[in-house]
């Protein structure tokens, strides 16, 4: 069995939570993230740490629940980023400025259903994400959606005031989304994740690769506690940050050299910008 099917298997047997119910229990609009890049073949070892699949005893005493919506219990997702011709979203990210900022329409595939959304930083490193349905072009910016951008920057002192968007990346991914109720948290496993640019020339794909995030308060969650026993540690990977990186050796990366250089062995290999 390989660890796909152990991933399947161990999911498919968990209680399901609707996604009305996920909302209101766990909404976290604002909180912490935490992110995880490991092998694929290391999901099965911490779903059994969550007392998932039968990998033994010690897991974590929660009746962990998984997303469910119209059956599906694994969901396709695209985003497409978008930033100013000067990449001033990126720059601001990757010199880790406090003022900094990502703005994408994310799209379900199974439901085709459109997001407009805005993430900024809050108070002491958490993440304040603000969202719209969207019905236009995802590769596009309506008017609708610019307007929506100005005011939430505006009010996060950011400006950019005047300044186009344009589309910059698309990722897409397949998403679990857990629930776990004894922090009122959740886990999000990503796996199929690739990265392209707009204008096709260059895609990149690491299907041994999986995502895992932590949506929790600052004093985190047990599936936190349990990834850093199995010795995973949180490491700066975005979406959009690292994978932009990965695509485009001309940019600067610093802060995501390490992740590049350990989970990204199809990257060009390149120096420090």
């Amino acid at each position: 069995m390989t660890a796909l099917d152990s991933l399947g298997t161990a999911v498919g047997a968990l209680r399901p939570i609707g996604l009305d119910e996920l909302v209101a229990r766990a909404e976290l609009l604002t909180r912490l993230d935490r992110k995880y890049m490991l092998p694929v073949a290391d999901l099965p070892f911490v779903l059994g740490g969550l007392g998932l699949g039968g990998l033994g005893s010690g897991g974590l005493d929660e009746d962990v629940q998984v997303l469910e919506i119209d059956g599906r219990r694994e969901f396709g997702y695209r985003s497409v980023y978008f930033d100013t011709p000067g990449l001033d979203g990126y720059l601001a990210a990757a010199r880790q400025r406090r003022r900094r900022f990502k703005l994408r329409v994310r799209t379900y595939l199974d439901s085709d259903q459109h997001f407009f959304e805005i993430k900024t930083r809050g108070p002491r490193g958490t993440t304040v994400k603000h969202r719209m349905p969207y019905e236009g072009d995802p590769h596009r910016l309506d008017a609708g959606a610019r307007a929506y951008a100005a005011a939430v920057l505006a009010q996060a002192r950011i400006d950019t005031a005047g300044l186009p968007w344009q589309p910059v990346l698309t990722t897409s991914y397949r998403r679990t989304t857990l629930f776990l109720p004894a922090t009122a948290s959740r886990l999000t496993l990503d796996i199929g994740l690739t990265w392209s640019l707009p204008d096709g020339t260059a895609t990149l794909r690491t299907p041994e690769r999986a995502i895992v995030e932590t949506k929790a308060g600052r004093a985190g969650s047990g599936a936190d506690r349990l990834l850093w026993s199995l010795k995973h540690r949180p490491c700066p990977v975005s979406k959009y940050g690292t994978g932009l990186a990965a695509l485009r050796p001309d940019l600067p990366s610093h802060r995501w050299l390490p992740v590049l250089r350990r989970h990204f062995p199809t990257a060009l290999d390149r120096s420090p910008a």
